[in-house]
């Protein structure tokens, strides 16, 4: 469980310490939008009130307290689940990157109303129009990684 942590500490670190840097030291927030390696990486900031390309975003405070519960709940099962049926080491890292990602999601909403996104990619002449963080890319690689390697050690 100790890598579960560790994997979950930096997570959470990586992200809130992103967003700080970019919402408050390069002040996206005024700013807006900033290529950084064009037309691939721009920053351009968005506040996701929803989950995902910004589904469920209403903007009530009760989707807000919704979607911060079903997190909690998240972390929660995704705890119990890795104690009762412990992964190998590459399943109990991808719990600790979706929980610190969940966590740090959590937090903005407690501290921002939303989820203060910012990555914006694009390729190959299309224009992605949707912004996501850190977190995300955590949730997503724990996701996967919990998927692949979420079994039981003994199988």
């Amino acid at each position: 469980m100790r890598l579960v942590f560790w994997a979950g500490f930096w997570a959470f670190l990586t992200d809130q310490a992103s967003k700080y840097f970019v919402v408050h030291y390069l002040n996206l927030i005024e700013v807006g939008r900033m290529d950084v390696f064009p037309p691939f990486l721009r920053f351009a900031m968005a506040w996701n009130e929803g989950v995902n390309f910004g589904l469920f975003s209403n903007g009530s405070d009760a989707a807000r307290w919704a979607l911060i519960a079903i997190a909690v709940v998240i972390v929660g099962f995704v705890l119990f689940w890795v104690r009762r049926d412990p992964p190998g080491q590459i399943g109990l890292f991808a719990a600790g990157l979706l929980i610190g990602g969940a966590i740090g999601n959590v937090i903005d909403r407690l501290i921002y109303g939303a989820v203060a996104d910012f990555l914006n990619m694009s390729c190959c002449g299309i224009q992605n129009p949707f912004a996501f963080n850190l977190a995300d890319v955590w949730i997503f690689a724990g996701a996967i990684g919990l998927a692949f390697f979420g079994g039981s050690k003994k199988a």
